[in-house]
């Protein structure tokens, strides 16, 4: 399946829902469109990129793949990853639970029960499926997978601590949605739900506060 999450997709999909829901509208006047957004096609490497960022921000996370990338010489294969000790992989600024992360991805890979360029081909419920067998990646880390590396169109992270914010500020709520809530929100803009996720993080991130 072809990446579907183009520019021109973004465009389009918006612009269809912004017709119909009011609040997608004024925000779209006030930050504009969201940019396209591609981490490449699923691989190990990508796959080790989501470890080293859970829970941490996006310049913490870029800064600890970075020295995991300048240890690893760029040689992101999973024997090559397996081969470091410890010691090694806690100096690069990962926990001793992203190490066990890492590690078991890099024998999923290893002994096929994971193969990442196979997803491609996969329903994104099987993508999920596949993912969250591997211990470490749950729900949301698939969904970053859909969404970045092969650009499902109807992806909703509704567990997303930025998509609830981002929520709670454009749909003026009194309180911050919890994931059944944003689900429930989110119905309406199937089945273009990817191009919200990626407009509603971009207003979080431009949106001046009231």
């Amino acid at each position: 399946m072809e990446f579907q999450l183009t520019r021109n997709h973004l465009v389009s999909a918006l612009d269809e829902i912004a017709r119909k829901d009011k609040h997608i509208a004024a925000a779209l006047d006030q930050v504009g469109y969201p940019a396209e957004r591609r981490t490449g096609e699923p691989s190990f490497e990508n796959f080790l990129r989501i470890i080293a960022g859970q829970q941490l921000s996006v310049k913490a996370a870029a800064t600890i793949f970075g020295r995991v990338q300048t240890a690893l010489d760029g040689d992101f294969r999973p024997a090559r990853l397996l081969a470091m000790n410890e010691e090694e992989l806690r100096s690069l600024g990962l926990s001793r639970q992203k190490i066990g992360y890492a590690r078991g991805l890099a024998r999923a890979v290893l002994e096929g029960s994971l193969v990442p360029s196979a997803l491609a081909e996969l329903p994104d419920d099987a993508v999920v499926e596949q993912i969250t067998r591997v211990k470490g990646f749950g729900r949301w880390s698939a969904e970053m997978v859909l969404l970045f590396s092969l650009g499902r169109p109807d992806v909703w992270p509704a567990d997303d601590l930025a998509i609830q914010a981002g929520l709670h500020r454009l749909k003026n709520m009194r309180a911050r949605p919890d994931r059944r809530r944003t689900d429930a929100v989110a119905r309406p803009w199937r089945p273009y739900r990817s191009a919200v996720a990626l407009f509603v993080w971009h207003y979080y991130s431009n949106a001046p506060l009231a």
